[in-house]
């Protein structure tokens, strides 16, 4: 197994707790595969995540955002006996959690075709948006002195 410290980085880097924390949980997850899913970038502020979630029904999904925290549950409520020669098709129970960047939201959750797609949406507040910041102080004395020069 790899593990990086990270121990460097923090001296350099201010702000970024979060960060190296996710990378340090991501390193510790388990390999769990299932259900295999997609994130795509539809736009600068616009993403979605595709889950393959053959089998089960839209009640027997549930996604649940908090704060930045996206969590997709699936239980099988089909408690009937069956016979299976082959069952190649997945129904066990699944948690999958993805954690989303600031001001990250889940705009919308669809399920189609055995694919749960859930689109997300960033909105940076203005506040938080970059501005620029006008310099105030007296002109330096050699300027005005050529400026008195040319007029």
């Amino acid at each position: 197994m790899r593990t990086y410290d990270f121990t460097p980085l923090w001296r350099s880097t201010i702000g970024f707790d979060r960060l190296f924390d996710l990378v340090e949980t991501a390193q510790r997850a388990g390999e769990d595969n299932y259900p295999p899913y997609n994130i795509e970038r539809l736009g600068e502020d616009r993403y979605q995540i595709s889950l393959a979630v053959a089998g089960f029904s839209t009640d027997e999904i549930s996604v649940t955002a908090e704060q930045n925290t996206v969590t997709i549950e699936g239980n099988k409520t089909d408690k009937a006996q069956r016979e299976y020669l082959y069952q190649g098709i997945s129904a066990r129970p699944f948690k999958r959690q993805f954690s989303l960047a600031d001001h990250v939201q889940v705009k919308s959750a669809s399920f189609e075709d055995g694919l749960l797609r859930i689109e997300l949406f960033r909105e940076v507040p203005e506040a938080m948006k970059p501005r620029r910041i006008a310099i105030n102080g007296a002109a330096p004395s050699n300027v005005q002195q050529i400026e008195a020069r040319v007029a």
